[in-house]
């Protein structure tokens, strides 16, 4: 069953809608109203306040932990300096993804990771013999991201000894809200300006209060997981388990995906000291990926003529979908879209999905599936570049 996060005593008594989901093994809102739309224009508007507690978290110390964080993770944390916050793939021995997140060098000799999967025995195999200690942290720390455009406005009155004028995207920095310490990060999963509160659990609800004061005159709204997913698609960020499958839940060959083709070969340094994975990666490398993640914009006139056969309007608007639907070229299916939502940002409806990067380039015209009244018909749609949108305020 599961548990509170830190907030759920705020949380919990605002919650109209009374949806929750399990996250993680926490009670994670879905929405707070009767409808999420209030709640996701606060992303991009204003400031939404969103508990993402149920992360999964682990430090990593220890007189070898640098050498640890180089042998799990894709990319080169020996360039990585303290204060700054990595964004990585980690991999099987096949190259195959097992799950991303984020990495902070907390010191010299100390990184924290957040996960979206439980990962603490892969770790701590993974520093078998060596000198570093690798704790599960999740409980001990409490987190909420504030996104918007009005994020920076709210926290500096109030946040003491950080300048955030200062503090450049993807990197960290601690400090104190009236006598509160905590860690603030230049980081989100929204694509849109944003930090996020890494606090201990007895601060949380004090923490949630002078945010919620401080940002009444700012639109501060909070915002459960559906008007996240829905900025996140926007932004071209993928889900572990929606867009790729976990390599350790994987139940075929066929549904592991590396790096390359979930779209992180940037995040990827075949030049850096063996990892796990480095070998199969360079080899792919080499001989190419064989699937690749792509964006795609379903024809709106297209999509409004399959579902007048039914003298209906377009039932796209609303929630997310993470249910993948075909991808085709012609009659032959091509991959899939795996999350796809309408846009009220582009007043599109748009997907993230996998094809055969043989089979597809930017700008090629394909088909979805769309099903109406229990038929599964087509729509037309475009292969485009992710993400698709690129906010300047998100790096400022």
């Amino acid at each position: 069953m599961p548990i509170p996060t830190p907030f759920h005593a705020r949380t919990g008594a605002i919650c109209e809608s009374h949806e929750w989901r399990n996250w993680s093994g926490y009670l994670a809102a879905s929405l707070y109203e009767p409808t999420h739309e209030r709640e996701y224009y606060a992303i991009r508007n204003a400031a939404a306040l969103i508990d993402v507690s149920p992360l999964y978290k682990y430090e990593i110390s220890g007189p070898e932990a640098e050498r640890l964080v180089n042998r799990i993770f894709t990319r080169d944390f020996s360039r990585c300096a303290v204060g700054q916050v990595r964004y990585t793939p980690w991999c099987d021995d096949d190259g195959k993804v097992i799950d991303d997140g984020t990495v902070a060098r907390l010191e010299q000799n100390k990184f924290r990771v957040t996960a979206a999967e439980a990962n603490l025995a892969w770790f701590q195999d993974c520093g078998y013999g060596m000198a570093v200690h690798v704790q599960d942290v999740t409980a001990e720390l409490a987190a909420l991201a504030l996104q918007g455009p009005n994020a920076r406005l709210i926290l500096e009155p109030i946040l003491q000894e950080v300048e955030l004028k200062e503090l450049k995207y993807y990197c960290f920095a601690e400090g104190s809200i009236r006598g509160i310490p905590l860690t603030i990060s230049r980081t989100g999963y929204t694509g849109d300006l944003g930090y996020e509160l890494w606090v201990s659990p007895r601060h949380a609800l004090d923490l949630w209060d002078l945010l919620i004061e401080r940002g009444v005159d700012f639109g501060i709204t909070p915002a459960g997981i559906l008007a996240l997913d829905i900025a996140r698609i926007e932004a071209g960020m993928i889900m572990n388990q929606v867009d790729y499958i976990s390599s350790r839940k994987a139940l075929i060959e066929e549904q592991k995906s590396s790096p390359f083709e979930i779209g992180l070969g940037w995040a990827v340094d075949l030049e850096k000291e063996d990892f796990v994975g480095r070998r199969a990666l360079i080899e792919e490398r080499r001989r190419g990926s064989a699937w690749r993640l792509v964006g795609l914009e379903v024809d709106w006139n297209d999509l409004e003529a399959v579902f007048r056969r039914w003298d209906l309007t377009p039932q796209v608007a609303g929630r997310a979908s993470r249910s993948a639907v075909p991808i085709y070229r012609g009659n032959r299916q091509i991959g899939q879209m795996t999350s796809h939502t309408f846009s009220p940002w582009l007043k599109r409806y748009i997907g993230i999905g996998m094809a055969r990067s043989r089979e597809v380039r930017e700008g090629d015209a394909v088909s979805v599936e769309v099903t109406v009244e229990y038929q599964r018909l087509r729509a037309n749609a475009k292969i485009v570049r992710l993400p698709f949108i690129n906010l300047p305020r998100k790096r400022a």
